[in-house]
C-alpha cells in the first residue's frame, strides 16, 4: 500500500494490514456494497456463417430482464435486426445502437430470461485475466460486503478488505456506512475527448439509504473506499447533501473539482487517460499523483483489479 499525504505533499510505502492505523475516532469508512453479476455471454450470429459473438451485459432496461444495454464483440458486424443464438432456445435481437458501440438487445426464449442468464452467463473477469472464469470466481470477484446485485466489475479497492480488517477499522473508532453504485461503462470506459469539459460519462445507478446517510452525517471525516464511493458521496452533495436518495449519476471528477464530502480515499492503481486516474489526480493533486505513480512503477506495485492500493489522506 502506497500512502500519500496531501498536507505534507509526500508519500511512503506501507502494507494494507496497517490500513486501520490511518483511521481515527470520528471517521466513517464509506464502502460500496454493489455485487457483481454474471455478465459475459457467448453465442453466434444467426446467419450462414454462424460467427462467434460475445455479449457483455451492462444494464437491464426493464424489470423482467428481457431488454438490456450491452457491448458486443465483434461489434461492427452486428446491425440492428440481427439475431444472436445463445443457448438452447435462448436468442437475442439487436434493436438499436448506442453512441459508443453499445447495443440494446431483446432476449427471447421459453425459460424465464433472468434464470437463463444466471445459468449460462460467466463472471466478467477483467480482460487481462486470460483464463476462463471458474465456479470460485463467482465469490472471489466480490467484496466481503457485497450485497446488491448490479455491477459488471467489482469495486476493486474493496477487494482488499476481510471481516477482520473491518473489525480493526471499527476498533480504531471508525464507523462504517454503505452506499451502492453499480459499476458499468461509466467507470471503465476510456476518455474520448481531449477537452475534459466535453466529457460525458455513461450514467450508473446509485443509492444511499437513510440509515447510512445518518452515519455519514455524524462523521468528522468520510474515508471513501474506491472511486465509486467517492462519486456516490460527491453526487449526493451536488444534489443537496447526505440524505436518502437513488437515481443515476454521470458525474465526472477531474482536476479542479471541489470535493464537498470526501476526506480520505483508498483506491487501486489505474490506467492513464481514464476517468479513474483523473479522479485520483483531482483529490491528491496532479503533481503528487504523478510522482506517486512513478514511484509505484519503479517499486513494481501491481496495478488493476487484483493489484495493490494507494491510500490518500
Amino acid at each position: 500500500m502506497l500512502v500519500a499525504s496531501r498536507e505534507k505533499n509526500r508519500f511512503r510505502d506501507d502494507v494494507f494490514s496497517n490500513f486501520h492505523t490511518y483511521l481515527r475516532p470520528g471517521d466513517c469508512l464509506v464502502l460500496n456494497n454493489t455485487r457483481v453479476f454474471p455478465a459475459r455471454l457467448h453465442g453466434r450470429r444467426n446467419t450462414g456463417s454462424g460467427a462467434q459473438v460475445e455479449v457483455f451485459l451492462l444494464r437491464a432496461l426493464d424489470e423482467d430482464e428481457t431488454t438490456w444495454n450491452v457491448l458486443v464483440r465483434p461489434g461492427k458486424r452486428l446491425k440492428t435486426g440481427d439475431h444472436i443464438v445463445l443457448d438452447g432456445d435462448l436468442a437475442a435481437e439487436v434493436i438499436s445502437h448506442g453512441d459508443h458501440g453499445e447495443r440494446v438487445i431483446r432476449f427471447a426464449g421459453q425459460e424465464k430470461i433472468g434464470d437463463a442468464l444466471a445459468r449460462i452467463a460467466e463472471t466478467p473477469l477483467p480482460p487481462y485475466i486470460r483464463r476462463k472464469p471458474g465456479p470460485t470466481d463467482v465469490e472471489r470477484y466480490q467484496t466481503v460486503f457485497a450485497q446488491k446485485k448490479g455491477s459488471v466489475a467489482a469495486p476493486t479497492a474493496g477487494l482488499h478488505f476481510t471481516p477482520k480488517m473491518l473489525d480493526n477499522c471499527r476498533a480504531a473508532g471508525a464507523a462504517i456506512a454503505y452506499v451502492t453504485l453499480h459499476v458499468g461503462l461509466g467507470t471503465f470506459a476510456p476518455l474520448r475527448k481531449q477537452n475534459l469539459n466535453e466529457v460525458r460519462l455513461h450514467e450508473e445507478y446509485f443509492e444511499i439509504a437513510e440509515r447510512d446517510a445518518e452515519v455519514m452525517r455524524r462523521a468528522t471525516r468520510l474515508f471513501c473506499v474506491g472511486t465509486t464511493s467517492v462519486r456516490t458521496v460527491e453526487t449526493a452533495f451536488l444534489r443537496g447533501g447526505l440524505q436518502a436518495m437513488q437515481g443515476h449519476t454521470n458525474v465526472f471528477i477531474y482536476p479542479g473539482f471541489h470535493f464537498r464530502g470526501t476526506g480520505g480515499l483508498l483506491t487501486n492503481f489505474h490506467l492513464p487517460e481514464s476517468s479513474l486516474i483523473m479522479l485520483v489526480a483531482a483529490f491528491a493533486g496532479r503533481d503528487l499523483t504523478l510522482a506517486a505513480y512513478r514511484h509505484a512503477v519503479a517499486q513494481r506495485y501491481r496495478f488493476f483489479s487484483y493489484g495493490d492500493c494507494m491510500l490518500i489522506e
